[in-house]
């Protein structure tokens, strides 16, 4: 499937308050999937990796939160930043690299480039289950 495609029907789930725990290999898509989840929320602006900020703030239907953990060492890193207070504003949170270690409920996507610009997504049963 379309990373954009599959980011869409993921997208026209979400309510709000929903974290979005990507993982897979490094250039696997998981920023290609978060800026067609953008586009999905109405998000005008250009989506581009946080690795050096760690968050980007995006407006759209729902506000989204694009977080990038690669260069974070581990969870006392992220909760010395304060990064677990966009869990409770409402929005979506989207991790990659994800260094949270007590994310409730998440939604846990595995994005796995089987080249040629195609990806296989696996999505976590909870997910599928609602």
């Amino acid at each position: 499937m379309d990373t954009y495609a599959f980011a869409k029907r993921v997208a026209d789930r979400l309510k709000g308050g929903e974290v979005i725990l990507l993982s897979g290999d490094l250039g696997a898509g998981k920023t290609t999937f978060t800026k067609g989840l953008a586009l999905a929320l109405g998000v005008k602006e250009t989506v581009t990796s946080p690795t050096f900020t760690y968050v980007k703030e995006y407006e759209g239907r729902l506000p989204l939160f694009h977080f990038d953990m690669y260069r974070v060492a581990d969870a006392d890193e992220v909760y010395e930043l304060g990064l677990e207070e966009y869990f409770y504003r409402g929005g979506v949170v989207v991790v990659e690299w994800n260094k949270f270690d007590d994310v409730k409920d998440p939604i846990a996507i595995n994005v796995r480039s089987l080249g040629d610009d195609l990806r296989e997504f696996e999505i976590s049963d909870e997910y599928i289950g609602n």
